[in-house]
C-alpha cells in the first residue's frame, strides 16, 4: 500500500494526538531536574510540569538530608548560610525571591543555629511572559549554593535545567502533593493582632486574641543579630494574650522587626506565623528616681548585716579601732576616705553592669575571680596573724586596708565592697532592677546610694567625731584582737574554695590550694625579709606571687553534667504546668550566701517540705554560679540582677508569684495556702 504526501498512518496519528493532549492537558506528578549528590545530601529543582503564558510558575529546591545533617534558614542564627538560588529564565520572565519553610533550632555548644533536618522544601515562583507561545518550550537553569553542617560543615553547589511545555491549560492541583506539602511549611500571616517592645536588653511580643493553650512558642526574627539567638523566650498565655520575652542582641533595631512565630497547642500540633510590625521603645516599669535612691540608701544600709558581709566585719572592726584617741579633723578624714572606698566602688561596678548589662554579682560567676579573691582572704588573715607585715607591726585590718593611712581607710571600703557583691540585701533588688532601666547617669547615682547607704556608720563617724569617744581606747588588746580576727579571713577563703569546687570541679580545686601554698611562701619569705633583711626573703616571694598568679588561666568552668530531674528548664516547667503541678522555681549560686541560709532555714524546713508535698508542688532549682545564659534571660524577664529569686507558678495556670528574697518558714506556707 503506497502512502502520498500528507496521508498520516493511524499509529502517528494517535502518537501525535497523545502529544498534543500532553501539552494542553493537566498531567499528574511534578518534574524534578537531575539530583546534585553528595554523601550528605540529595537536591534537586522541582517544578509543575508545564508553563502557562501569564500565570505564575512554582517552583522548590528540595534537599533531602543524611541523617544527623542539617541546613539553614534565611537568618542562620549565630552560624551558618542559608541557601541561595540563581535563576536563568527565557526572555520576560521573572523570578521572585526564595522562599523558606518555619525553621528549627540546633544548638552546638554555646551557639543556636536555625534550620532543617531531614527534607527542607524551598519554594519560588517564576512569572512566565503573556507572550510565551504554546506549544513551544520553556527552559530555566538554576546554579543553587547552600552549606549543611553536622560536626563540621560543608558548602555544597549544584546546577540544575529544566524544559518544560507551554500550555494554554493550567496545571490541576489535584497531586500537588510536594509543592502543597511546601506551602502548608510556609508560615502564614499573622490572624491576631501584634506589637513588639524593647526597653534596654529587654523586649517583649505580645500577641492577643489567641484561643486555646500554647506549650511552647518561640520567635525567628529575620534580622541577624537583632536578638539572643541562645537566651531562652519564656512564655504566658493569659486572657488570650500571649507575651514572650526576648534579649536583645548587638544588631540596631529595624524601623519594623519580621519574623516567625512558632506555636505548639497543647496537642502537639505546630503553627508558624509571619511577624511584621514597628517596634516600640518604651521605658521599663519600674521606680521613680527618688524611690529607687531611698531604696538603694536601705538597702545598703542593710547589706552591712547580710552574711556575706561577715569576713570583712574583721577591717572594719580594726578601722574604726584605729581611729580611737585620734584628733577629730584625723577621724573625719579617714571616715571620709572609707566613705570614698565604698562610694566609688559601688559606682565603678555600677558602670560595668550599666555598660554590659550583666547581673549583680557577675564576677563571682569567673572562677579565676574567685580564687584571686580566696588568696586575697588568705593574704589578709596572714597579715592579721603576723606572718608579714604591711604598713607597721600593727596592720589595720590586714592586707591593702593596713596601707598607707588612708588609702588603707579608702580601702578597706573598696574591698568590703567587692566581697559584699555576692548578697543581695531587701530593697536592693528593686533599687538595681529599676537602675538598669535609667539612662546612666541616674542609674550611677542610684549605685553611688547604694554605696553611700552602706558607708552610712562611717558618715556618721565623719560628721559626729565625737562619737569615736565611745570606742576603747587603743593599747596591747589591739594586736590580741587583730591576731583573732584574722580566722574569719581563713573562713571565707574556705568558703571561697568552696565555691570554686561548684564551678571548676577537683581540677580547680587543686590549683587554688597550689595557689594558696605558693602565697603562704610569699608570705612567709617577706615576713623573714621584713625581720632579717636581705634580699633574697623579697626574691622568693616575689617568685612565688608570680607562680600563683601564673596558676589563674588554668582555672576553667566544668562542663555541664546531665540536667538533674529538679534541674531548671523552661520545657521542665511547661511539662510540669502541662501536668497540673504547681512549680517553685529556686535560683541561687553557689556563692550566694543570702540563698544558702535561705536553703538552710525555710527550704529544707520539714513543715515547708511536708506542705509542698500535700500541695503537689514541684521544685526546680537553677544554679546561677556560673552565669549560665538561660538563668541570666529568666532573671532580666523579672527585672532581677542578681541572685536569689524564688518563683511560685500557680497550679491553674498564670503568672508566677515573686516571694521576697529572705524567706521564712511562714512566707512559704502561706505561699501554698498552709500558713
Amino acid at each position: 500500500m503506497s502512502h502520498g504526501r500528507g496521508h498520516i498512518p493511524r499509529m502517528a496519528r494517535v502518537l501525535l494526538a497523545l502529544m498534543i493532549l500532553l501539552l494542553a492537558a493537566p498531567v499528574a506528578g511534578a518534574v524534578e531536574s537531575a539530583p546534585a549528590l553528595s554523601p550528605r545530601a540529595r537536591v534537586t529543582l522541582v517544578a509543575e510540569p508545564v508553563a502557562v503564558p501569564g500565570r505564575p510558575l512554582r517552583l522548590l529546591l528540595r534537599q533531602r538530608l543524611a541523617p544527623g545533617w542539617h541546613t539553614y534558614w534565611q537568618n542562620p542564627g549565630d552560624a551558618g548560610q542559608a541557601p541561595e538560588v540563581s535563576l536563568a529564565l527565557p526572555e520576560g520572565a521573572t523570578a521572585g525571591p526564595l522562599r523558606f519553610p518555619a525553621p528549627n533550632r540546633f544548638a552546638f555548644g554555646p551557639l543556636v543555629s536555625f534550620g532543617y533536618e531531614g527534607e527542607a522544601l524551598f519554594s519560588l515562583t517564576v512569572e512566565v511572559p503573556a507572550s510565551a507561545t504554546p506549544g513551544s518550550r520553556f527552559r530555566l537553569t538554576a546554579e543553587a549554593t547552600w552549606l549543611v553542617c553536622e560536626q563540621v560543615c560543608i558548602p555544597e553547589e549544584g546546577r540544575f535545567a529544566l524544559d518544560l511545555p507551554i500550555a494554554t491549560v493550567p496545571w490541576s492541583d489535584a497531586d500537588a502533593a510536594l509543592l502543597s506539602a511546601a506551602e502548608a511549611a510556609e508560615p502564614q500571616p499573622a490572624p491576631f493582632p501584634a506589637s513588639i517592645d524593647f526597653s534596654g536588653a529587654l523586649g517583649t511580643l505580645r500577641l492577643t486574641g489567641l484561643s486555646g493553650g500554647v506549650r511552647d512558642a518561640f520567635f525567628f526574627p529575620t534580622a541577624q543579630g537583632l536578638i539572643d539567638n541562645a537566651a531562652p523566650q519564656p512564655a504566658t498565655l493569659r486572657d488570650g494574650t500571649l507575651t514572650l520575652a526576648l534579649t536583645r542582641g548587638e544588631s540596631p533595631l529595624p524601623p519594623k522587626v519580621e519574623g516567625v512565630l512558632t506555636l505548639v497547642d497543647a496537642a502537639g500540633n505546630r503553627a508558624a506565623w509571619a511577624i511584621a510590625v514597628a517596634p516600640g521603645v518604651v521605658p521599663r516599669a519600674g521606680l521613680a528616681l527618688w524611690q529607687a535612691l531611698a531604696f538603694a540608701l536601705l538597702g545598703g544600709l542593710i547589706l552591712n548585716a547580710m552574711p556575706c558581709v561577715f569576713p570583712v566585719l574583721a577591717m572594719k572592726a580594726m578601722a574604726l579601732a584605729r581611729l580611737s584617741g585620734a584628733a577629730r579633723a584625723e577621724v573625719r578624714a579617714h571616715a571620709a576616705s572609707t566613705v570614698a572606698g565604698m562610694v566609688l566602688s559601688f559606682v565603678a561596678m555600677g558602670g560595668v553592669l550599666v555598660a554590659l548589662r550583666v547581673g549583680w554579682g557577675f564576677q563571682f560567676t569567673a572562677p579565676w575571680f574567685v580564687a584571686a579573691l580566696a588568696w586575697l582572704m588568705l593574704g589578709v588573715g596572714l597579715n592579721l596573724s603576723g606572718v608579714f607585715a604591711v604598713g607597721g607591726p600593727v596592720g589595720a585590718g590586714g592586707g591593702l586596708a593596713a596601707r598607707g593611712g588612708h588609702f588603707g581607710s579608702f580601702a578597706t571600703g573598696a574591698l568590703a565592697v567587692l566581697v559584699a557583691t555576692p548578697c543581695t540585701a531587701p530593697f536592693m533588688a528593686a533599687a538595681l532592677g529599676a537602675a538598669l532601666a535609667m539612662p546612666p547617669a541616674a542609674a550611677l547615682l542610684v549605685f553611688a546610694g547604694l554605696g553611700f547607704g552602706m558607708a552610712a556608720p562611717y558618715a556618721a563617724l565623719g560628721l559626729a567625731p565625737g562619737l569615736a569617744r565611745f570606742l576603747p581606747r587603743p593599747g596591747a588588746w589591739m594586736e590580741r584582737l587583730r591576731q583573732a580576727l584574722a580566722f574569719p579571713m581563713y573562713a571565707a577563703a574556705a568558703w571561697l574554695v568552696w565555691v570554686l569546687a561548684q564551678q571548676a570541679g577537683a581540677d580547680g580545686v587543686l590549683l587554688v590550694l597550689a595557689g594558696a601554698v605558693l602565697l603562704a611562701l610569699a608570705a612567709w619569705a617577706l615576713g623573714l625579709h621584713q625581720r632579717e633583711g636581705g634580699r633574697w626573703g623579697e626574691l622568693l616571694a616575689a617568685a612565688a606571687l608570680l607562680a600563683a598568679l601564673a596558676l589563674l588561666p588554668g582555672l576553667r568552668p566544668t562542663s555541664p553534667a546531665e540536667a538533674a530531674a529538679n534541674a531548671w528548664s523552661p520545657e521542665r516547667v511547661a511539662a510540669l504546668r502541662a501536668e497540673g503541678h504547681p512549680v517553685f522555681i529556686n535560683l541561687t549560686a553557689a556563692w550566694c550566701v543570702t540563698c544558702k541560709v535561705n536553703e538552710r532555714l525555710a527550704l529544707r524546713d520539714e513543715a515547708v517540705r511536708a506542705a509542698f508535698a500535700r500541695a503537689g508542688v514541684a521544685t526546680l532549682v537553677g544554679d546561677w554560679t556560673n552565669g549560665a545564659p538561660a538563668i541570666t534571660g529568666l532573671l532580666r524577664e523579672h527585672q532581677r540582677d542578681g541572685v536569689p529569686l524564688y518563683l511560685l507558678y500557680p497550679a491553674d495556670g498564670g503568672a508566677p508569684q515573686v516571694l521576697p528574697q529572705i524567706l521564712t518558714p511562714g512566707i512559704l506556707l502561706r505561699s501554698v495556702g498552709a500558713g
